[in-house]
């Protein structure tokens, strides 16, 4: 079973990988966005179905881009998370000091959003609060580039807790090298929010038993 989870893993990965023949090629930058990333080295091309890039103003396309990064980027940690669970493994002790609410029992009755009805609330609170401490402070919502190359997605810190940086302080300074992270990191983040979506939705469903990579667990 968790052969079979590591190989999709890693399948998927592979499959949304940007090509390696393209890694010297300025081509990555193409003219037809706005900051010249996020357009597929694949068949998607620049998919923009609702016309955003025609649409936006530059202050508008900076917070659509920011927010996609961000996403990208919560969605990628999250179906890590998702594998951690299907696997079985969950933090060690409790939510609370008495041991009346062990992290072992929260995937009991399923994952996902049944799993939230056994998380008691004042932990439920600290996940709000957390987030809120995160918008504001440490990545702010409101900031749209940052970091010492005043890049998409990027943030000037909150120190001493988060450095500043494109996430963090060692930067890419060759612009062709830059690129090709920048495009890779949104297309594999694009390629984790539809997972993501996905294994919620199977978390929902008595049919998958409420698992999130059924039946890929079951065999």
């Amino acid at each position: 079973m968790k052969l079979a989870i590591a190989t999709t893993l890693f399948a998927s990965a592979a499959a949304f990988a940007p090509s390696t023949s393209k890694v010297g090629s300025t081509q990555l930058f193409d003219a037809r966005s706005p900051d010249g990333l996020g357009v597929d080295p694949g068949p998607l091309d620049l998919y923009d179905p609702f016309g955003f890039v025609e649409s936006s103003t530059p202050e508008a396309f900076a917070r659509r881009r920011a927010v996609e990064i961000k996403h990208g980027r919560i969605a990628m940690a999250a179906f890590v998370g998702m594998l951690f669970q299907e696997l079985g493994v969950t933090f060690p002790g409790s939510f609370d000091l008495a041991g009346n609410y062990p992290f072992s029992e929260v995937l009991k009755d399923g994952m996902g959003f049944p799993a939230l009805t056994n998380v008691p609330a004042f932990g439920l609170w600290q996940i709000v609060f957390a987030i809120l401490l995160a918008e504001l402070g440490a990545v702010p919502a409101s900031q749209y580039t940052g970091g010492p190359q005043n890049l998409p997605g990027g943030y000037d810190g909150f120190a001493p807790l988060v450095p500043g940086g494109y996430p963090f302080d060692k930067q890419i300074e060759d612009p062709v090298e830059r690129d090709r992270k920048l495009n890779i990191e949104i297309q594999n983040g694009r390629a984790a929010m539809l997972g993501v979506t996905g294994a919620m939705m199977h978390s929902c469903l008595d049919s998958c038993d409420h698992h999130f990579f059924y039946p890929i667990t079951h065999n």
